[in-house]
């Protein structure tokens, strides 16, 4: 993984999984499961905010949270946010997630993964899982021998295989548009863009940034993963804190929260699109943003080509029309920009209308 995580307790912790659920918004979680298996050490929870659209998919997350609580606030943040990620994307989906806790350089073992699968084969197909921080295609290999509710699998086992590129292309198709939006061309070239976050996906995005002739600025806390994007893409420029650094385009891609109070005064840059879930540290911040010329792309839009990319695999695979549907967030993200202007509100509120439109409907 590349950053450590953000993550701040939700309000009214005291309520519990019924009190976090509703301070997230009036759509609370349908299900939430915790999961122990003794014998191998897996401590999970299983986050299902919705099934209206289909069954709740979602990736798992692999982390070494300080405790259980900052888990539970991360998965049902997560899982509703996977709700409004397929609904906008207008696939047949609702949402999920899962976190296991611990370290996955030293805790996940096949033994573990496997108990983790029975986990989730015993929700009877209502959760789907993915890849997500600290788990990779390979792991999801292992947990599909425990359930046939398993995708984003190796090709070897008969998935469609890393969801990472796709991603990645997400989110440079919905950057490409917010650059339109701003600037009049659907471009990178010349820009100076910061890559928070050289994981899967950040280190993708970054190769699709050096190819739109951007100026690419990077930061990480992992220096394997900076040593990585320099030898392949010896242009770009490492720093610090790429938060901190005079930019065009901010593109978190590492874990969520990095957009704060704080962060929304002193951030020099006109647009802000990248792949991490939860970019907002609270609401308000997409305002304060807004206050100071900052446009922001919702991430659940921006990020959601791996989520596409699951879908059809769920679906019958078919690289080509889903690489095309990856594609068209371009559209997507042009449309929520026009329904902003049309309801005189920010980009969040527009995307939340569009995907509860939809979900309402269902």
């Amino acid at each position: 993984m590349s950053t450590p995580t953000v993550i701040r307790p939700l309000e009214d912790t005291a309520a519990g999984v019924f009190g976090r659920s509703r301070n997230l918004s009036d759509r609370p979680h349908e299900q939430v499961v915790f999961c122990e298996d003794a014998a191998t050490g897996l401590r999970a929870i299983i986050a299902i905010h919705s099934t209206a659209l289909g069954p709740a998919l979602g990736g798992t997350r692999f982390y070494p949270y300080a405790d259980e609580r900052q888990a539970l606030d991360d998965v049902l943040r997560l899982s509703r946010g996977m709700t409004y990620k397929a609904a906008v994307s207008g696939v047949n989906l609702g949402g999920g997630k899962a976190v296991i806790i611990g370290d996955p350089t030293t805790d996940k073992t096949e033994a573990l993964l496997a108990a983790y699968g029975r986990f989730v084969d015993s929700l009877g197909g209502r959760y789907i899982t993915a890849a997500d921080v600290g788990t990779f295609a390979s792991d999801l290999d292992v947990v599909g021998r425990s359930t046939a509710h398993a995708v984003g699998r190796t090709v070897a086992a008969g998935g469609s295989g890393d969801s990472s590129p796709l991603t990645a292309l997400g989110v440079f198709q919905a950057m490409r548009a917010g650059s339109e939006n701003v600037w009049g061309a659907p471009n990178l070239d010349g820009r100076v863009v910061g890559v928070e976050g050289l994981g899967k996906v950040g280190y993708s995005l970054v190769g699709l940034l050096a190819a739109d002739g951007a100026h690419v600025v990077v930061s990480d806390v992992n220096p394997a993963a900076i040593e990585r994007v320099v030898a392949d893409f010896p242009n770009v420029r490492v720093a610090d804190s790429v938060v901190e650094a005079p930019l065009d385009v901010y593109a978190p891609c590492a874990l969520g929260g990095t957009l704060s109070p704080v962060t929304a005064r002193s951030l020099d840059a006109r647009l802000v699109c990248g792949a991490a879930n939860n970019q907002l540290a609270s609401p308000e911040v997409e305002n304060l943003l807004g206050e100071r010329g900052i446009t922001w792309v919702p991430d659940y839009v921006a990020n959601a080509g791996g989520l596409i990319q699951v879908a059809g695999e769920v679906d019958g695979f078919d690289a080509a029309a889903v690489r095309s549907d990856v594609e068209a967030i371009f559209d997507r993200t042009s449309e929520i920009f026009e329904m902003a202007r049309v309801l005189g509100t920010g980009l969040g509120a527009a995307a939340n209308r569009i995907a509860e439109q939809r979900i309402d409907a269902a």
